[in-house]
């Protein structure tokens, strides 16, 4: 055999053992998603993960019989069949090398799939790893299987507006590279399942807390109609009035925690839907009127034609929003006045977190990731009442949260309000932004992204 020959058929083999080692690094946490699958439907996505990874293994061993070496990597789709079936895998994986141990700056990554290139944004084919990913937990993880040859495992938090959590698992490789010893990073989404866990843990949390007083009343009212209050017709009349009172702030409580329960269920989960701002608006003022007739308010509405404002979002919970917002200001507006909502479209970031009202403080509640570039419609809604401490501003989105001085005011709410409002808007990758002055009163400015096809450059 001549020494190409020779050459050639050593550069299969080798080939062929990287394919397979590879393959059984890539599978083993596949089979183990299979094993504990939350579902039928995540066990035969598994499965068939597994059978796609092992088709890759067949095309790469056919393909490296007329192939002496792979081609050269020039672009995250230039590395051939096996390639472009692991490119498909819905969980990022990275391919990684070592260098020398004391060298942190050899590590690099060979290949990365499209959902690593997508979730760590990754702009070259291979590169340092630190390029990449800069966690120490997952770099130590990534060292255990390179230096120490045992798998290894981080959780892997990316913070932010849409906070993501990420379970880490190494691999080691049998075969080595080019320049030295070769593992396999893989990640799982864990952010619903964390989610749904703290969600389940607030949800109790908060109405263990928050419903104590109001059964405790009914309870006291109950306890005083069965006693020396039996034969007093004053005492029972007046018990009776107050006992729906308590049960109907149950009744809000518990609806709010629902409603709030269910929206950090879907926070992640960006809306795809269209809406006109300029239409959903009327709608739920005219459903608060009657609210507003109560206390002589009134409102004062200025909109842009229909078709103006339109923003990607979920119609039923900017209807939330807006009420919301439209209810506070209601209640903290004096006998007799107005509250003015607003719409406006085409805003760039700069102009969306600028202070419209003019007032003495103001507070950014919830600016967006990655904004800039983006066009946004705004809702604002200003009250004309006592207005808010600064030092107030920035817990306003607390959970029952209530500003000091309007916590005896009649009918005071669930302090869930602005709290459901967030979170909506982050659902919706907005912002939300207070101003207040003392005497003033106080604006809120709701700002949403606009449909693609009404984007313009920032001013």
């Amino acid at each position: 055999m001549s020494e190409t020959a020779e050459t050639r058929g050593g550069g299969e083999r080798s080939w062929r053992r990287l394919a397979v080692t590879t393959v059984a690094g890539v599978a083993a946490p596949l089979v183990l998603a299979v094993a504990g699958a939350a579902s039928p439907a995540a066990a035969m996505a598994a499965a068939l993960c597994v059978g796609a990874v092992g088709v890759g293994v067949s095309i790469l061993a056919r393909a490296v019989r007329t192939q002496p070496a792979p081609p050269p990597i020039d672009s995250p789709r230039a590395s051939g069949p096996f390639a472009a079936v692991i490119d498909q895998l819905p969980d990022p994986l990275l391919l990684i090398e070592g260098g020398e141990r004391d060298e942190p700056a050899s590590r690099r990554f060979l290949f990365a799939n499209a959902a690593a290139r997508d979730l760590l944004r990754i702009q070259r084919p291979s590169g340092p790893l630190t390029t990449a990913i800069r966690a120490p937990e997952v770099l130590d993880a990534v060292e255990e299987a390179l230096y120490e040859r045992r798998p290894g495992h981080a959780v892997y938090e990316l913070r932010g507006v849409q906070d993501r959590v990420w379970q880490a698992r190494t691999l080691p490789l049998t075969q080595a590279g080019a320049n030295g010893l070769l593992a396999v990073l893989w990640l799982r989404d864990e952010t619903e399942i964390r989610r749904i866990e703290r969600t389940r843990a607030d949800f109790l949390a908060n109405a263990s807390h928050e419903l104590r007083t109001p059964l405790a009343s009914l309870s006291g009212f109950i306890d005083t109609l069965r006693g020396h209050a039996r034969e007093d017709p004053a005492a029972r009349e007046r018990f009776l009035t107050i006992m729906p009172g308590q049960a109907e702030r149950m009744r809000r409580l518990i609806d709010d925690l629902m409603s709030l329960s269910r929206i950090e269920l879907g926070e992640h989960i960006p809306p795809a839907g269209i809406i006109d701002l300029a239409l959903v608006t009327p709608d739920v003022l005219d459903a608060l009127a009657p609210v507003a007739a109560e206390r002589c308010v009134t409102f004062e509405a200025s909109l842009p034609p229909p078709g103006v404002a339109l923003a990607v979002a979920d119609r039923d919970q900017i209807m939330q929003v807006v009420q919301n917002l439209a209810e506070n200001a209601v209640k903290y507006t004096p006998l007799g006045g107005k509250v003015t909502v607003e719409v406006t479209a085409g805003l760039g970031l700069p102009a969306a977190v600028t202070p419209a009202a003019g007032l003495a403080a103001y507070f950014s509640l919830l600016t967006p990731d990655h904004a800039l570039g983006r066009t946004y419609a705004a809702i604002r809604v200003r009250d004309f009442g006592a207005g808010i401490a600064r030092s107030s501003l920035p817990r306003l989105t607390e959970r029952f949260y209530r500003v000091e001085g309007q916590k005896a005011r009649a009918n005071p709410g669930t302090g869930l309000g602005l709290a459901i409002v967030k979170h909506i808007v982050n659902r919706h990758r907005g912002g939300l932004l207070v101003e207040s002055g003392p005497d003033e009163g106080s604006m809120f400015t709701a700002y949403f992204p606009m449909a693609p096809a009404l984007q313009v450059s920032d001013p």
